[in-house]
């Protein structure tokens, strides 16, 4: 939730010269279209002494010292940060001991150094801090002054007291995928100050687990979830600059509430191959006033771009929908099932193998529809023709609806009853037909 944050009152540090955070971040909300900074992580004495690690007003990655009032350390990336489907590895390696001054601290993301920096200001050497002290406090997804919360996804998060440790220590390059991972279990002294939360502790999230038991008190609605950088689910795209002008999308990028009174195609962020697999997704109706309609839709820019547009499912072959009304929509409209309101859970399976398309309502396949029947395609609402790549897609004309890939949410509401999954990298509310998976990374390489 937006308001979320962590604390705890911080001891006296090992050494205050040396630190180090580690921190895997997926992001729900830029900042330049939500209006401010986005912190990751801060240590706070007030407002003229802080330590604050964040995305700034222009989604640069900046982490920052403010000592009596002055900057004695300041890094800001000219990179911007703004892919909202993806995971982001970020470390922050302080050592003012060192005698060059460039290597007094570094930022890595995804386990690379930020070298290109708008900002680049170093502290003296054997620097230490105001706020790095005796009982002041440490933040994990705020600040001391109640604002610029992260409004995302964390996971295994490390402090270091004492210590400076580069992103090799924290995250490895995967020997198949060629991806960057967490090392679960980094060879890391934690110092008296040191934490590392992994959050596997749904009833408590500040949990530690670096054998220090500096555990941190929540305060806001956060939840644990599926959504982890070795499970990475799908939301909702909103770097598309129409969805982001015409919607607001909030829950981890997950809920979507159309603000116009237009129509908005909102796909998501993980795409769908055919020959590659069977998928899963649910779709909760929150609101309604117009209609809601959910889908697929076809990728190749030009026609993506026209998609995104605003087109309704009626006038675009390459899009495959059911209609809150019932009826289904690919370059026209016909008779399909039963229609759909408030507080109704869709089902989306896609055969890409098959290239079958079915569709439930609360748990019931349309049409007497049978997504395990194969090539038959048994009650199918669509077979797909077209040779292409397609992501999941909803049409929203005056509604707001929440997706569920796999997370085990619809918005900050726990699923009340989970379904079967064959797959077991989801948890949905409704039973997963025999053979499909949910839409994540985990889901794509079975």
């Amino acid at each position: 939730m937006a308001t979320t944050i962590l604390s705890r009152t911080m001891g006296t540090p090992t050494l205050g010269t040396k630190f180090t955070y580690s921190v895997w971040v997926k992001r729900e909300g830029f900042a330049v279209s939500s209006g401010g900074a986005r912190t990751i992580a801060s240590m706070w004495q007030d407002g003229n002494n802080h330590i604050v690690l964040r995305f700034d007003a222009q989604d640069n990655l900046s982490f920052y010292v403010y000592n009596g009032g002055s900057f004695p350390l300041e890094l800001e990336t000219n990179d911007e940060f703004r892919d909202n489907g993806a995971w982001y590895h970020i470390v922050a390696k302080v050592d003012t001991t060192q005698a060059t001054s460039s290597d007094r601290c570094k930022l890595y993301v995804n386990g690379v150094e930020q070298t290109s920096l708008s900002t680049a200001t170093y502290p003296s050497q054997d620097a230490t801090f105001n706020a790095n002290a005796n009982g002041n406090t440490s933040y994990i997804g705020g600040r001391g002054d109640s604002s610029a919360y992260s409004d995302g996804c964390m996971a295994h998060v490390h402090f270091t007291d004492g210590y400076a440790y580069d992103a090799s220590t924290f995250g490895q390059t995967d020997a198949t995928t060629g991806i960057w991972k967490p090392t679960t279990g980094p060879s890391v002294t934690y110092g008296t100050n040191g934490f590392f939360l992994k959050f596997a502790n749904s009833a408590s999230l500040g949990t530690d687990s670096s054998g220090n038991t500096n555990t941190f008190t929540k305060s806001g609605g956060g939840l644990q979830t599926k959504d982890t950088p070795s499970n990475n689910m799908a939301v909702i795209n909103f770097a598309i600059p129409t969805v982001s002008q015409n919607c607001t999308v909030t829950n981890g990028g997950t809920t979507i509430n159309s603000t116009s009174g237009a129509h908005r195609n909102s796909p998501a962020t993980i795409a769908l191959a055919l020959n590659n697999g069977k998928f899963y997704w649910e779709m909760k109706v929150e609101t309604m006033t117009t209609h809601v309609k959910t889908g697929v839709g076809f990728t190749e820019w030009d026609k993506y771009t026209y998609l995104n547009q605003g087109s309704e499912f009626s006038g675009d072959a390459l899009g495959y929908a059911y209609r809150n009304d019932g009826q289904k929509e690919n370059n026209g409209i016909s008779s399909y099932g039963n229609s759909y309101t408030v507080g109704d859970i869709i089902g989306v399976a896609f055969d890409t193998v098959n290239r079958k398309l079915y569709f439930a309502k609360n748990g019931t396949w349309q049409d007497s529809g049978d997504p395990t029947s194969g090539a038959s395609g048994t009650g199918a609402a669509f077979t797909v023709t077209d040779n292409n790549v397609y992501y999941p897609v909803v049409n929203l004309y005056e509604a707001k609806v929440s997706y569920n890939f796999g997370a085990g949410y619809f918005g900050t509401s726990a699923i009340a009853s989970e379904g079967t999954n064959a797959s077991a990298v989801g948890k949905f509310e409704y039973d997963v037909p025999t053979g499909y998976t949910a839409v994540s990374t985990k889901g794509l390489n079975l």
